[in-house]
């Protein structure tokens, strides 16, 4: 369950997404009810972003939140996009701690759901399960259903 393998068929079989992924940007696949971003680009070497680039890309991501006055849950993937996410909420750490399949009511009213990362190093050792992932994404789908 590689990043690509696992990500794109979890929006489609939780409704997130519609059409066919086949890694072409005219491949038609469509998001539904969600946007992507990302907190930071990670890029070798150990595809780990260093603390400059996470806090120099932040002004980017606080400006995405910025666009989307309706936004109502945002799942970050990994450790670094949930600190990013604090980060651009204006959220102290402390008040939010990351871990799997956790859930943060923000003060904001925009609630912060939490994933492993669906990396290859978490996939294929098992640390991060296609069920686990998709649960993380049904727990989104419920809370939207319920607005």
């Amino acid at each position: 369950m590689a990043q690509a393998t696992c990500f794109n068929p979890t929006l489609l079989e939780t409704g997130f997404a519609r059409g066919q992924f086949e890694a072409r940007p005219d491949d038609g696949l469509e998001l539904v009810d969600c946007r992507i971003t990302n907190a930071v680009r990670c890029v070798p070497p150990e595809n780990r972003p260093v603390g400059a680039e996470v806090k120099a890309c932040n002004a980017f991501l606080t400006a995405e939140f910025a666009a989307m006055p309706n936004l109502k849950y945002v799942l970050a993937l990994g450790g670094i996009s949930h600190n990013a996410i604090l980060d651009a909420m204006k959220v102290k750490r402390s008040q939010a701690k990351f871990g799997h399949a956790a859930c943060h009511r923000l003060e904001s009213g925009i609630t912060l759901i939490d994933s492993y990362h669906c990396s290859r190093l978490n996939t294929n050792t098992g640390r991060l399960t296609p069920e686990m992932f998709r649960a993380v994404f049904e727990t989104v789908r419920k809370g939207l259903k319920e607005l």
